[in-house]
């Protein structure tokens, strides 16, 4: 196994702790958000029960949200800071829309 390019190493140890830390935790939010929702689908399919189906898509949102979150810094070098923050900032939306889609089917019992 090769050594590690100056490069790598300079753009790796460019990314701070907290960066880092950001990145796992999004990663984690979309593996969870992601199996929560196969397994709500798969759910939804068994039973035909129009709750499991907001259910699977308000994990779905998680998991996007998570996606992108932890794309951020891959997605830099193709597009501008500005436009990688607006994407970040707006996809937090869609925790508000998951959100919204646990109450409503919680509320459509």
């Amino acid at each position: 196994m090769g050594m590690p390019t100056p490069e790598f190493v300079a753009s790796y140890a460019a990314i701070t702790f907290a960066q880092q830390l950001e990145q796992t935790i999004s990663l984690g939010i979309f593996l969870l958000g992601a199996t929560l929702a196969a397994l709500s689908v798969l759910a939804w399919r068994r039973e035909r029960d129009r709750r499991m189906g907001i259910v699977a898509v308000g994990y779905l949102m998680f998991a996007i949200y998570g996606g992108v979150v932890f794309l951020e810094y891959y997605l830099l070098p193709y597009l501008s800071f500005r436009t990688v923050e607006l994407l970040e900032h707006g996809v937090a939306a869609l925790i508000l829309v998951g959100l919204l889609a646990f109450f409503v089917a919680l509320s459509r019992g």
